[in-house]
């Protein structure tokens, strides 16, 4: 999947010590993928880091761009390693 980093979400993954490595494990194969709640346009992946003590990582993407363009990315706290 091509795709393109937007700058927030290049500030995110710096900010968050996230690697590019993570993000393109979600997008690639994700474990789950849910609609966003308030914008159509927007997708979030969803993948365990084993890594990185299976934490969730949740990758927001605007699917609607071509090609897609990555939104940010976020170790999500509410998701337990068990949950994907």
């Amino acid at each position: 999947m091509d795709y393109v980093l937007t700058e927030h979400a290049r500030d995110a993954l710096a900010r968050r010590n996230i690697p590019l490595i993570w993000v393109e494990r979600a997008l690639h194969t994700p474990e789950m993928t849910e609609a966003d709640s308030v914008d159509a346009d927007l997708e979030h992946h969803l993948v365990r880091i084993p890594e990185f003590g299976n934490r969730v990582l949740r990758v927001i993407v605007n699917v609607k761009k071509v090609p897609p363009h990555v939104v940010t990315a976020f170790i999500d706290r509410r998701r337990s390693s068990r949950e994907t």
